[in-house]
């Protein structure tokens, strides 16, 4: 079933290219689960048979999760927070899924949107308090492409240099979160210890 998706996806990929790419990462990167990995991986499988370039996965991916990202910012923003508890079961935003985003946002400040890209099952969401919050629309804007950046380009090189062989990939993607997570916390403690030190 897996295996068939996967190719499934190379297949619309190469059909549809860059624009592909695109499309599904404005998805994923807005309120509609669909995860990254079974469109980037499969994308860096194709750079490495040459089918596509590297350089331009990343400029789609990065485009694709910005317009999603912006659609989830402005949603909060023009909505708020009362039309978007009431209506967002019908787009899969839960009201205690919007609490946890909104107290990940207030426990770790406006850096949180650069975290929360990174970390799976927040990532897609972490758009949401950030409009709410009327964050600034260039740090959000700087913060969201550092996050969206990264983790499309550790999908990508992921099935660049071993997207043949599934098994390998649930193995290293499951260390590569971890790895990022620990990447988080060490960036975060750095970020308010910079933070506190210019306070004081």
């Amino acid at each position: 079933m897996l295996h068939e998706l996967a190719q499934t996806l190379v297949d619309l990929i190469f059909d549809w290219g860059y624009l592909g790419i695109f499309i599904m990462m404005a998805i994923e990167s807005s309120f509609i689960p669909f995860p990254s990995e079974i469109v980037l991986i499969p994308a860096g499988y194709l750079a490495s048979q040459g089918e596509m370039s590297i350089s331009m996965i990343m400029l789609s991916a990065l485009g694709g999760s910005m317009v999603g990202a912006f659609v989830n910012y402005y949603l909060a923003l023009t909505l708020g927070r009362k039309i978007l508890i009431k209506y967002g079961k019908y787009f899969f935003i839960k009201e205690e899924t919007l609490q946890k985003m909104e107290d990940f946002f207030a426990k770790h400040g406006h850096i949180s949107t650069f975290t929360g890209r990174l970390i799976p099952g927040i990532r897609q969401l972490i758009s949401i308090p950030a409009g709410l919050a009327r964050m600034n629309l260039v740090q959000f804007s700087i913060f969201t492409a550092f996050g969206a950046g990264i983790w499309a380009l550790v999908l990508t090189l992921l099935g660049y240099f071993i997207g043949e062989n599934q098994g390998l990939i649930n193995t290293y993607l499951r260390e590569i979160t971890i790895g990022v997570l620990l990447g988080l916390v060490i960036i975060v403690s750095v970020y308010f210890r910079i933070k506190k030190k210019r306070n004081s």
